[in-house]
């Protein structure tokens, strides 16, 4: 049996998170603590690339940027429709 965590299930488990949080201010605490780890996570990832794969994923790289900029400012009921999008689209493409 394996009994490794998938990256998926962690994803999806703090998506529900915010969508089960009551209190307001801590779901959206939690939202912005999404966005702070998936900005540390591209930059760490961006700091690894050799300058060929920096100009390759050039526009990935600022399309994630752009996408989590867009997250900013979101209040609970936005950062709860948000998470219940990302819940359905892992559920989507669970293998």
């Amino acid at each position: 049996m394996n009994n490794s965590v998938k990256t998926d299930d962690v994803i999806f488990n703090f998506f529900k998170q915010i969508c089960d949080e009551k209190n307001d201010k801590k779901c959206v605490d939690l939202g912005n603590s999404w966005i702070e780890a998936m900005e540390n996570n591209l930059k760490n990832m961006e700091a690894n690339l050799d300058e060929k794969d920096k100009i390759k994923h050039k526009d990935d790289i600022q399309n994630n940027i752009n996408h989590l900029n867009s997250l900013k400012g979101k209040n609970s009921t936005e950062w709860r429709e948000y998470a219940t999008k990302c819940m359905v689209e892992i559920m989507d493409n669970k293998v």
